[in-house]
């Protein structure tokens, strides 16, 4: 009895988030790219590249419902080194309740500097990314990854979500590579994952 308590309470929140998910995909279709969330396979794929030991700040844009967010702290990321921007004000109200002491950023990945004015004395390791970039303009999507960039040590990647079988910034358009880091079919629809970062100059 105990178990299908259990099995339906975990059904009935993961209904109410894909409910939530759906409405805020109504309101703001441009802000939110899938019409349901992350699945926790992709999640945690993307929180993969994380690296828990050290002490430096992990940057996540669009955590939506907090999928990937639940992923990069189970990888062991504190969460007062985790900083989510999240441009839906209701999503950002149940992000604060749901992640107590994550930093929940309510603005705009597209102004960095005012949203991360607070942190310009940290370092940032990485970047996790469910921005629906296919819904901007091409040299906001450039600039974007370029500013992000800015915000890292040489080789450090910003991993980046798209439903598109094409990177969403491509190559040869600015100061940074990219690599195809996984295509995961457990998603819907299924996701395209990318990597973008500097090399060190020869």
């Amino acid at each position: 009895m105990g178990k299908n308590l259990h099995l339906g309470k975990a059904l009935a929140e993961r209904f109410d988030e894909e409910l939530r998910f759906f409405r805020g995909w109504i309101d703001k279709p441009k802000a939110v790219g899938s019409i349901v969330p992350t699945s926790g396979v992709t999640a945690r794929r993307m929180a993969s590249i994380v690296r828990p030991e050290r002490d430096d700040m992990v940057l996540e844009l669009g955590p939506g419902t907090g999928v990937i967010t639940r992923a990069i702290l189970e990888c062991g990321i504190k969460p007062e080194n985790l900083v989510s921007i999240e441009y839906s004000s209701d999503f950002v109200r149940r992000l604060r309740d749901d992640f107590p002491g994550v930093n929940i950023v309510h603005g705009s990945a597209f102004e960095l500097d005012a949203v991360l004015a607070p942190w310009t004395d940290r370092t940032f390791d990485s970047v996790i990314s469910a921005i629906p970039l296919l819904n901007f303009p091409m040299p906001e999507r450039i600039a974007l990854i370029e500013q992000i960039l800015d915000l890292l040590p040489v080789g450090r990647p910003v991993v980046q979500i798209t439903y598109g079988a094409l990177s969403p910034v491509p190559a040869g358009r600015g100061s940074y590579s990219v690599e195809r880091f996984d295509f995961v079919m457990r998603n819907i629809p299924p996701a395209h994952l990318w990597i973008y970062r500097r090399a060190a100059q020869a």
